[in-house]
């Protein structure tokens, strides 16, 4: 991850004399890439030059469990399920870029995947303006919405088995291509984390709940609030087709993408 960190660096320090101030940076990657190791790092490294930065992820703008409860009863009962586009607060998530850019002090969002909920508005981190640079990271962030023929066969099971008359992918594709892009035409620059493919994804996300269940042991909370890895290989479904499409069309118009091999090194 140091290499990736040294590329990211080296062009936010190139974009940021270019203008404008503040700068948010779109980083784009599947689960398990890396994406708040990154994001972290680049604060830390913007830090010791004496620049002020901050992240904001877009998991932590999830809608908690009773409103996507209200969408799977209105919409598709796959939305009870954190994760694809029309399960954020979208709205949220502009107010914070556009306090951002405005120079503002903001309270930054945060989510609480342990308990599917988000974190209360008090425990929110507080950052004080003005940032030179916000890193606005997630993994369907500058992700662009796919054709009616593209939505029309099945990418997995799920979508085949639970999504037969595809009302679900097609709500879910019409949020990307609305407010997600009104969210996402914030973004000052982007970077891509690209995967060398979609199946190394259920191996990085069971790494990720293997790190949970740690932390919930340590905090001495129930470790059965991670998934297990049946759990983890229908949970990823959710995500296959917009990642399978970020990895298809996004390299050609990010302003920077790293490719990974599945060691997450640079290839």
């Amino acid at each position: 991850m140091t290499a990736s960190l040294d590329r990211v660096a080296d062009a936010a320090t190139c974009w940021l004399a270019a203008g404008p101030q503040p700068l948010i940076l779109g980083l784009c990657g599947s689960q398990g890439s890396g994406k708040s190791t990154l994001a972290n790092g680049l604060v830390q490294r913007l830090a010791g030059q004496g620049l002020r930065a901050a992240t904001l992820s877009l998991d932590d703008l999830y809608l908690g469990r009773a409103a996507r409860a209200e969408l799977a009863r209105s919409v598709h009962p796959l939305l009870a399920t954190r994760g694809v586009p029309l399960t954020h607060d979208v709205a949220l998530g502009c107010a914070v870029l556009d306090a951002v850019r405005a120079g503002e002090s903001v309270r930054l969002p945060r989510f609480d995947k342990a308990s599917d909920e988000p974190v209360p508005q008090w425990a929110w981190e507080a950052v004080d303006g003005p940032l030179d640079l916000l890193v606005f990271e997630g993994w369907c962030v500058g992700a662009m919405p796919q054709s009616d023929m593209a939505l029309a066969e099945p990418v997995n099971a799920l979508e085949r088995d639970d999504d037969a008359d595809s009302a679900w992918r097609r709500a879910v594709n019409a949020a990307l291509g609305g407010p997600y892009q009104a969210l996402f035409a914030r973004i000052d620059r982007m970077v891509l984390l690209a995967a060398p493919d979609f199946a190394v994804v259920q191996k990085w996300r069971g790494e990720q709940e293997a790190e949970l269940r740690a932390r919930l042991i340590a905090d001495g909370r129930d470790p059965a609030l991670a998934m297990d890895a049946t759990q983890i290989a229908r949970f990823i479904q959710h995500y296959e087709r917009i990642t399978r499409a970020i990895l298809h069309e996004m390299p050609a118009r990010a302003d920077l993408t790293l490719r990974l091999n599945s060691r997450r090194e640079l290839v």
